[in-house]
């Protein structure tokens, strides 16, 4: 099964900003609050909130490395991008192998090598992450296209080969 994942920093997107938001959105027919919900995280997300440790070319290359360790094992890794403060994914998870126990193994060993290499405890990332479910080609090359072309939509580079911690360098 193809999934798009999406991991924040925990100090990436603060609880009362979400509530304000779900509070302003509560009017919205389920469907347009979620769409809207989403678009309003993604662009917070985009502009660099919180403590961004990712920006640190030490703790990005940690973390791809730790999405590149079980490739072609665990998980087939269709594409990536480690963003200052969050991480878009798109795996196909292999038989035996849990989404949770995926993201469980990427957080747990990534956030203990990012405290040391940071000098400091305390939690990483956010508990929880966003999950899609690709449904078909259309939308997998949307996936792709999202995930690779956000540090260009952030402003980060003109082009998404530019970027050096995703897939898109390797195309």
């Amino acid at each position: 099964m193809m999934q798009g994942i999406t991991i924040r920093l925990h100090d990436a997107l603060p609880a009362n900003v979400l509530a304000r938001w779900q509070q302003e959105l509560a009017s919205l027919p389920e469907s347009e609050f979620k769409v809207q919900l989403d678009r309003r995280i993604a662009a917070y997300l985009d502009a660099g909130h919180g403590s961004c440790w990712l920006r640190d070319e030490r703790i990005a290359d940690l973390v791809e490395n730790t999405l590149l360790h079980f490739d072609g094992q665990h998980y087939r890794l269709l594409a990536w991008c480690i963003m200052p403060n969050h991480v878009h994914v798109l795996i196909e998870t292999l038989l035996g192998h849990t989404l949770a126990g995926i993201l469980h193994s990427w957080k747990s060993y990534s956030a203990s090598e990012a405290n040391k290499i940071l000098q400091r405890t305390g939690t990483f990332w956010f508990r929880e992450y966003h999950d899609r479910y690709i449904r078909n080609a259309e939308h997998f090359a949307y996936a792709i296209r999202y995930i690779e072309e956000n540090p260009v939509a952030a402003g980060l580079v003109r082009l998404a080969k530019d970027w050096p911690f995703g897939s898109a360098r390797l195309k």
